[in-house]
């Protein structure tokens, strides 16, 4: 099985640095001027079997194409390119919910690419954690069973073990709505809020998390695995994660990088659009979308959650 990497940002990156174990694997990168040495991975090297190209159509001609693209991205690259990915095995990455459509990565792949086989890579990880060797395990997600097993096998290394699950839905959720959540916690910690305040906010983010994949179609016990649950408790506890940084920045009321992608804050505005349309009751989702948006205060944010109506658990 031929394997192609499409996005050459620090996680495509990684990938192929990572799967070059078990063979070559071309990296798709719009632009390949820094050579063997990506700037978006620092301190990483690419081992000779990587083939780095620009050429798009040189690299969709491998059987499986993983599209490391951030979620935002992704439907302007397929409305662009749909014609040279379909009818091959596609697996997306990204961590996110297509803001204009409300939809996650799987559903933009199926409805542009009819023909090909979807699947989902996520979990808890770091690029720079995968492309060190370090030891990872992720979900990947296909409803085809058999696909699922073929590419269990293809894409998996000694440093990096996939689980398998036919549960599409819940594990692209798990990874897209794990980002919102991470925010809150950032924001907690960057006002000065405690450890504690965290621990509550991931907690009840969880639920939320739960609730609204269960929603939309997705078995709640996936959302305990990887794909949900561990990789929650990876991004809201590591300043590696790019979603946390920003909550804190936002917490504690400092500029943040604005070339540095986080999925989350897009990702909230459109959970929130999406729990007032299905009537799914989201209250740290809505609360992190207009935090990111500049219309509450941390200060407004944190008492309109505590003075919620109580409840059961």
């Amino acid at each position: 099985m031929s394997v192609a990497i499409l996005g050459a940002g620090a996680f495509g990156t990684a990938l192929a640095v990572a799967l070059s174990a078990n063979g070559p694997v071309t990296l798709w990168a719009r632009d390949i001027r820094w050579g063997r040495d990506n700037p978006r991975l620092p301190g990483v090297t690419l081992p000779d079997a990587i083939r780095v190209t620009d050429d798009l159509g040189t690299a969709a001609r491998a059987d499986t194409l993983l599209l490391a693209l951030p979620a935002q991205a992704l439907g302007g690259f397929l409305a662009d390119h749909a014609g040279l990915l379909d009818g091959r095995t596609l697996v997306s990455t990204a961590k996110g919910i297509d803001l204009s459509r409300l939809t996650g990565p799987s559903t933009l792949l199926a409805g542009a690419c009819p023909q090909a086989t979807i699947a989902v890579m996520t979990g808890p990880s770091f690029a720079a954690d995968i492309a060190r060797g370090l030891p990872t395990a992720l979900t990947l997600a296909c409803a085809d069973a058999d696909a699922g097993r073929a590419l269990q096998h293809a894409l998996s290394t000694p440093v990096l073990r996939l689980y398998r699950t036919a549960d599409v839905t819940g594990a692209e959720l798990g990874g897209a709505l794990k980002n919102v959540i991470a925010i809150a916690a950032g924001v907690v910690i960057g006002a000065g809020l405690g450890d504690s305040a965290r621990a509550a906010i991931v907690t009840r983010g969880f639920a939320e998390m739960t609730r609204l994949a269960a929603r939309l179609g997705a078995r709640p016990e996936t959302l305990t695995g990887l794909s949900g649950l561990g990789d929650l408790t990876l991004t809201c506890t590591s300043a590696q994660s790019r979603n946390f940084r920003y909550g804190q920045a936002l917490g504690a009321r400092q500029p943040f990088d604005s070339t540095t992608t986080v999925e989350g804050a897009a990702t909230a505005r459109a959970v929130a659009a999406l729990s007032a349309r299905i009537r799914c009751d989201m209250p740290i989702a809505a609360m992190v979308a207009a935090l990111a948006e500049g219309r509450v205060s941390v200060e407004n944010a944190s008492e309109m959650l505590m003075t919620r109506p109580l409840k059961e658990e």
